[in-house]
């Protein structure tokens, strides 16, 4: 296994925020870390395991490699965009112009399942784009995220070289994971430990 590929083998724990923010998920499948770039979506095969483990896609479905390319333009536009809301900068209109046509793609019909509760409103997705309905539930997620109560709380990790994104639990959280914030206090405690035997010599 060389460098490229051991930097994609294992997955990072799950960011504050992704379990219930697929279009954050989607985001941070690709990011920079302090031992090389991560990718989880390097061919058909990953980017069907990862829609079919977020409930997007049945389980067996294939994902063909034009379907790769627009799963992975959404994530260029998606990683685009909010980090255009984080900086207060405008974004290309290419980046939101791939979010708007992936909102329009898939059309939805809203029905009425009966729960044992009672009724239910649900909406049902063309079967025949399986896909293209998946991208559409990320890019109405992405909506979400920018614009309701989440968007207050994005943030990047403030780690030095990971750039991952996570939805803040309270105001004082500045890292993705415990993983970045222990690595975080380690080097400050080796700093601290070195400055204080430079002072004692």
């Amino acid at each position: 296994m060389d460098a490229a590929e051991s930097s994609t083998a294992t997955a990072p724990p799950q960011a504050p925020g992704e379990d219930r923010h697929g279009a954050l998920a989607l985001v941070n499948t690709e990011f920079s870390r302090p031992n090389g770039p991560y990718d989880g979506l390097r061919d058909t095969e990953s980017a069907a395991a990862w829609l079919n483990n977020r409930g997007l896609l049945p389980s067996g479905t294939p994902v063909v490699s034009r379907e790769l390319e627009r799963l992975l333009e959404l994530r260029r536009s998606l990683r685009e965009l909010l980090d255009a809301h984080l900086s207060d900068a405008a974004p290309a209109p290419t980046a939101l112009s791939t979010l708007n046509t992936t909102l329009a793609a898939a059309p939805t019909v809203r029905e009425i399942h009966w729960e044992h509760t009672g009724p239910v409103a649900a909406v049902r997705r063309p079967a025949d784009d399986p896909v293209g309905a998946a991208l559409t539930v990320l890019a109405e997620n992405a909506v979400e995220l920018l614009t309701g109560p989440p968007s207050g709380r994005l943030s990047t990790c403030g780690a030095p070289g990971c750039t991952r994104l996570f939805v803040r639990t309270h105001g004082a959280r500045r890292w993705c994971s415990d993983r970045c914030g222990n690595r975080v206090r380690a080097a400050r405690h080796y700093t601290d430990h070195r400055t204080a035997r430079g002072r004692t010599t």
